[in-house]
């Protein structure tokens, strides 16, 4: 693992949004098309913010969530909205997206086809992920419903991800999917997610979900 901290925020930013572009670029020099998958919330944002505008042949990239919330498109929670708005314009409008979740059909009904859009492109050729406090990255969350099955090496593409702390189910890419990608790159704010992740590298993936996909992360890291 390799630990990055920058003095703020701001230079975190712009110098996470350069590598990810240096990181496609390379991949588009052997691949016809590659997968970039992406985190929602909030710290991302800044970093869409300048990525979008790199020169790049976006239209050989495909980009999709790590991990989604079974909500509407234009939902303020819906991690495909925060894509669209601040990742996919500027330069990286033709950019071809990939949802986890259709708005009206059952997850479960819509899980084989969204993966046939995947498998295509995977490995994943730029991976970045968030981790909360709790440990846990995409929708891998510690104790939940199938968390062990999302884990294993044979697991699918995608997964059901429910929890007695989350208002509705979430889809996510799995362990294997996520720890399979080339480049890897973990963002994280704050003494208290610095303090998460030396706690979750002593303990089993079962606890500490974001354990599962630590070899060979960047750690990008700002107070």
């Amino acid at each position: 693992m390799n630990f990055q901290e920058y003095p703020d925020r701001d230079m975190l930013a712009i110098d996470v949004a350069n590598a990810l572009a240096g990181d496609i670029e390379s991949a588009l020099l052997h691949n016809e098309k590659v997968a970039l998958a992406v985190p929602g919330g909030t710290t991302p944002g800044p970093i869409f913010d300048v990525l979008c505008a790199a020169d790049l042949e976006w239209e050989r990239v495909r980009v999709m969530p790590t991990d989604e919330r079974c909500v509407p498109n234009d939902d303020a929670r819906s991690n495909e909205r925060l894509i669209r708005e601040r990742l996919l314009t500027n330069r990286a409008s033709v950019a071809e997206y990939v949802p986890l979740y259709v708005s009206g059909r059952n997850p479960e009904d819509a899980l084989a086809e969204i993966e046939t859009l995947i498998a295509p492109v995977l490995p994943l050729s730029v991976l970045v992920l968030g981790m909360g406090e709790d440990m846990h990255t995409a929708s891998l969350f510690p104790g939940m419903l199938g968390l062990e099955a999302a884990l294993d090496s044979h697991a699918p593409i995608l997964s059901i991800a429910r929890t007695e702390v989350q208002p509705e189910p979430r889809i996510t890419l799995t362990a294997p999917v996520l720890d399979g990608a080339l480049s890897k790159h973990l963002v994280i704010f704050g003494a208290s997610k610095r303090e998460a992740l030396d706690r979750a590298m002593g303990l089993p993936p079962e606890e500490a979900p974001i354990a599962a996909v630590l070899s060979g992360m960047t750690v990008h890291w700002a107070e």
